[in-house]
């Protein structure tokens, strides 16, 4: 029978393995599972039919958790799990502690684990896993650097080929990998990053549009009106124009 704590009526904890018992489920609720072993992840199962199999799960009235901010999703979707919530996890899970403390301490960390989730979904941290069998655990960690590259030097010229020989994967797995993980190709991915940056500096700044255009890549003003234009729907200068309207 498995370990629970009742955080809330809209929240109860589940640890271990095998059947729920009379564990309190809050009605509508939708499961968050845990699993640390290799390759740890996190699960959101709007129907709650992980319970049965992860170790660890928080099981939450799904108007709660859009009430504290979080996001409902479509259909069962995994992610890998990040360092921070693996750490919370084993925090509960190892708890050393005994009788009412033990309980109060793994309420109070069942409260952190549902909020740093919300955190990480919110600033769209998690990352999504690859379709069974299309990568290895390593290559999925190199197509997550590559994803982190993109992220954090989007200004430099990066290229598919620079990005390939620092992450370690051919052009070809590099590839295929990046879209079935993030359902995008490395150009989509960059372009999206620096027109989002481009949008954001059009709204803040009065630098001209072709400084803007450069500083976030595009060689020409051109190349940049275009694929902002693709992107919001209007040109660059036009975009401006309507947000200092607003």
């Amino acid at each position: 029978m498995r370990e629970y704590v009742e955080v809330s009526p809209e929240m109860t904890l589940l640890l271990g393995a095998g059947p729920v018992g009379d564990a309190p489920l809050p009605p509508d609720a939708i499961a968050l599972a845990f699993n640390v072993d290799c390759p740890p992840t996190l699960s959101f199962d709007p129907d709650c039919d992980l319970v049965s199999d992860a170790r660890l799960v928080l099981v939450v009235q799904a108007g709660a958790f859009e009430r504290v901010g979080g996001a409902l999703p479509d259909d069962s979707r995994c992610f890998h799990l990040p360092s921070a919530l693996r750490a919370i996890v084993l925090a509960i899970r190892d708890c050393a502690l005994t009788g009412e403390t033990r309980s109060v301490y793994r309420l109070g960390k069942s409260i952190e684990l549902l909020c740093e989730t919300i955190r990480l979904t919110q600033a769209d941290e998690l990352v999504p896993l690859a379709s069974e069998g299309a990568l290895s655990l390593e290559d999925t960690r190199r197509v997550v650097a590559a994803k982190r590259m993109i992220d954090e030097r989007w200004g430099e010229k990066l290229t598919l080929d620079k990005i390939a020989r620092a992450c370690g994967l051919n052009r070809a797995k590099l590839t295929r990998g990046f879209r079935d993980m993030f359902n995008c190709s490395i150009a989509e991915a960059l372009a999206e990053r620096r027109l989002n940056q481009a949008s954001q500096m059009l709204r803040t700044t009065d630098l001209p549009v072709s400084s803007i255009g450069y500083e976030n890549g595009y060689l020409n003003n051109a190349s940049f009106a275009r694929a902002f234009g693709r992107r919001f729907g209007l040109s660059p200068s036009d975009f401006r124009a309507c947000q200092a309207a607003a």
